[in-house]
């Protein structure tokens, strides 16, 4: 099992931008300088911002000037809103293969599960509705 960091990852790439786009006169960067920013592989970069893209947190631009920018501010995007974008599966997933339901812990524990699973993911969307990537921004450059 492994925990994935793609919530993190989107964060600072938001992030990044926030600080950089308004100083730059177009407002784009590549996947390249903020793979350069996150220390990790470009390709890594743009699997996140495609998502993103497809949650309407940022725009890309093809042609001259390639990259890519936020498409909304940074105030008005949530950490939820990054979490809804990256992470499709639960927080916590049941196990993949069926209880054995001849056993009653077996047949159930799932959706006793389920309930007590659903309750943790929506206080901590709730918990992450409450901060914006300008929130991070400036705790993080303070």
């Amino acid at each position: 099992m492994s925990v994935s960091s793609r919530m993190t990852v989107a964060t600072h790439t938001l992030t990044w931008m926030a600080l950089v786009c308004p100083r730059r006169p177009d407002g784009v960067v590549t996947s390249d300088q903020i793979a350069d920013s996150v220390n990790t592989n470009p390709v890594v970069i743009r699997r996140i911002l495609g998502s993103l893209r497809d949650a309407g947190l940022v725009v890309s631009r093809r042609g001259q000037g390639a990259g890519w920018m936020l498409a909304r501010a940074p105030e008005s995007i949530t950490l939820r809103d990054v979490y809804l974008a990256v992470e499709p599966d639960p927080l916590i997933a049941p196990h993949a293969a069926q209880p054995n339901q001849a056993c009653p812990v077996g047949r159930g524990i799932p959706p006793v599960l389920r309930e007590a699973y659903g309750r943790a993911e929506e206080s901590m969307k709730e918990e992450l509705a409450a901060v914006t990537v300008a929130d991070v921004l400036r705790d993080t450059v303070a």
